[in-house]
């Protein structure tokens, strides 16, 4: 199905702002977005549409395997985040196949919190980072 004007908009803006965006930024963009497929599966499982809640669950891991992708040995809560993401990826997985919406919640609980740390870091980040320097000065 081609796409119209206003849906290659819609990815003109998304590309442009995922590629102007600090590391800090994309991180946070990351947890919106894994939010919103959890509960756009959520509500997916409630209305028995396991297709739509599928393609979220989906989507929701690959978002999971590219945060723990992202992760580096050299900071020290590597380890037990990645432990984290992998727990999440296996009730993502038991949520999809078990059309288990208890396991769906679960997955939310889970990263609703930390992705309010991640935007608390990205704020502390930001307001403590120095100005970058013009050229022009």
């Amino acid at each position: 199905m081609p796409l119209t004007s206003l849906e290659r908009a819609k990815q003109q803006y998304l590309q442009q702002q995922v590629t102007s965006a600090s590391p800090e930024r994309l991180l946070t963009m990351l947890y919106d977005r894994l939010l919103v497929d959890i509960d756009r599966a959520a509500a997916a499982q409630d209305a028995s549409d396991w297709a739509a809640a599928g393609t979220q669950l989906t989507h929701a891991q690959q978002i999971v395997a590219e945060l723990s992708g992202s992760l580096t040995d050299a900071w020290d809560g590597a380890a037990d985040l990645r432990a984290v993401y992998t727990y999440l990826t296996g009730r993502l997985i038991a949520a999809n196949i078990s059309r288990d919406l208890a396991a769906t919640a679960e997955c939310r609980e889970l990263i609703a919190p930390l992705r309010e740390a991640w935007h608390q870091a990205a704020a502390v980040t930001s307001a403590t980072a120095p100005a970058p320097s013009s050229a022009l000065a």
